[in-house]
């Protein structure tokens, strides 16, 4: 029965890159009809749990029960099978609206699973914050009914719709952009991956996964080595995440079922807490991330850190959770703003993280990003910090990523590109890192010089001369910018200092 419905979905998809779009655009149509949605922020989430439903139906049951007929167990069971209700074009209406309202949505978010792999834990994880906010009964079967055109049967209706879906990841982090949510821009995604020389076995987390970039890029570096179900189970297992808010955790395992990994190990949760409560059997070969900064924590959150620790800058807590959280061995890529690396002076709680990073940890790289490579979202400054947790750091490289010759910024039509790090990447010296050299983009400055300047990291490029006569209104605009941003990291977190001596 599955094999033939497989069958008859093979026959029916053609969906290339072109239909796709244009039944995404057809499906956005519909629901701007509907008085329920206000926008791409009401849209695209209503779009992706429809669509997780009708991939995982297709991806993950219909295979499981063409793989094995007679043992494979339905995650979701009727009359909440896609095929029970979604096919069926006159279910319509108010009984299809109420039918998704007061049992489908309810009785997924209910779902318990036998262990941390069943996928019915990742099911009623997304469902418990999933709100169908079409009123329009109608319009949800328009809706559901264009949905019913969208196969993820083939490798290529799947390599398709992951094209497409990261089109509208980047319109919600469009969307999202003016709410404080910042996400990384592919290419920084695959060079962080790339220069963390990832292996079949490695644990690798990303304690603020969002939409899933980090781990798909991950999951993709190492797929390609995969011989064995085993390897694939296990890598699969590999690849976590934690993620805090609803709807970048919704966005992230659909993008990651599409991607391949049929059940998501990506919790919902606050991952400073889930961090600070962990246990060894928890820590991690890899951490790849780039936490929020700039954001506050509640005070409960705070109070988890040790005395002197405690701070209400989210990036600094991300970092010192981190360092606990690696496997000694262990090694991270993180991306912070240029606010973090300043930080200095004996009360400093920066400095202090700092310390304890360069005591238990090789800082080896610290690679300056471009200004406004998160443009237009921010204009703050950024940097990636490359470390093992491999014992005390001797020497810290910087490198510096240029803009490309003409180019004053980024915006969203002309975003950075991958081919941006190629000679980063040429200079980095493998694995090993061997035979770095100094030169117009490169520095090394000794642990002990740090130490001395009180770990301030936000060491300038010594082979640029900083000729203001040569510069551009809107490099000074963005000095500008970027010397304020460092004050009022400072000025936030001496308030939060003067408010623990209280």
């Amino acid at each position: 029965m599955a094999a033939n419905k497989k069958k008859t979905a093979e026959k029916s998809s053609s969906t290339s890159r072109t239909r796709l779009a244009s039944l995404i655009k057809s499906a956005r149509d519909t629901m701007r009809k509907d008085a329920g949605m206000n926008g791409d922020l009401d849209r695209l989430p209503q779009l992706s749990w429809l669509l997780f439903l009708k991939a995982f139906d297709e991806r993950v049951e219909q295979e499981g029960e063409a793989l094995d007929p007679d043992g494979y167990r339905r995650a979701i069971e009727e009359p909440y099978r896609w095929e029970d209700w979604a096919t069926d074009p006159d279910f319509s209406g108010d009984e299809l609206k109420s039918f998704v309202n007061e049992k489908l949505i309810p009785h997924l978010a209910g779902l318990v699973g036998d262990d941390a792999d069943d996928p019915r834990n990742v099911i009623s994880t997304i469902f418990k914050d999933v709100v169908n906010r079409m009123q329009s009964g109608t319009l949800l079967r328009d809706l559901v009914n264009i949905a019913n055109q969208i196969h993820f049967v083939s490798s290529d209706d799947i390599h398709t719709m992951a094209f497409v879906y990261e089109s509208i990841l980047k319109e919600m982090r469009d969307a999202a952009g003016d709410s404080g949510e910042f996400y990384t821009p592919r290419p920084v995604n695959r060079f962080m991956v790339q220069q963390s020389f990832l292996k079949l076995g490695d644990a690798i987390l990303d304690p603020a996964s969002g939409t899933g970039g980090f781990l798909v890029q991950a999951y993709e570096e190492l797929k390609g080595q995969i011989n064995t179900d085993t390897q694939r189970r296990r890598l699969h297992a590999d690849i976590r995440g934690i993620e805090k808010k609803p709807l970048p955790y919704l966005l992230g395992s659909m993008n990651l079922l599409l991607h391949g990994i049929d059940a998501p190990h990506v919790r919902r949760g606050n991952s400073l807490l889930e961090m600070r409560n962990s246990s060894a059997a928890d820590k991690v070969d890899v951490v790849l991330t780039n936490p929020p900064f700039g954001g506050e924590e509640e005070s409960t959150v705070v109070k988890a850190f040790p005395d002197g620790f405690r701070t209400q800058e989210t990036a600094w807590l991300f970092l010192y959770s981190i360092l606990d959280q690696l496997k000694l061995g262990g090694r991270c890529a993180i991306v912070l703003p240029n606010g973090s690396l300043f930080a200095t002076g004996e009360n400093s709680i920066g400095a202090k993280i700092k310390k304890k990073l360069m005591k238990d940890c090789n800082l080896h790289t610290v690679v300056r990003l471009p200004q406004g490579v998160f443009a237009p979202y921010t204009q703050i400054p950024s940097n990636i910090l490359f470390f093992e947790k491999t014992g005390p750091t001797k020497d810290v490289w910087f490198y510096e990523v240029p803009l490309p010759e003409g180019r004053r910024g980024y915006t969203k039509t002309k975003p950075m590109r991958i081919e941006e790090f190629e000679p980063c990447t040429e200079w980095w010296g493998g694995e090993k890192r061997e035979g770095r050299e100094v030169g117009e983009q490169a520095w090394v400055v000794p642990a002990a010089d740090i130490i001395a300047s009180g770990f301030n990291l936000d060491i300038a490029n010594p082979h640029v001369g900083d000729d203001l006569a040569h510069r551009t209104p809107e490099e000074l605009v963005d000095e500008l910018v970027k010397t304020e941003t460092e004050i009022l990291a400072l000025l936030k977190e001496l308030r939060t200092g003067l408010g623990e001596q209280r």
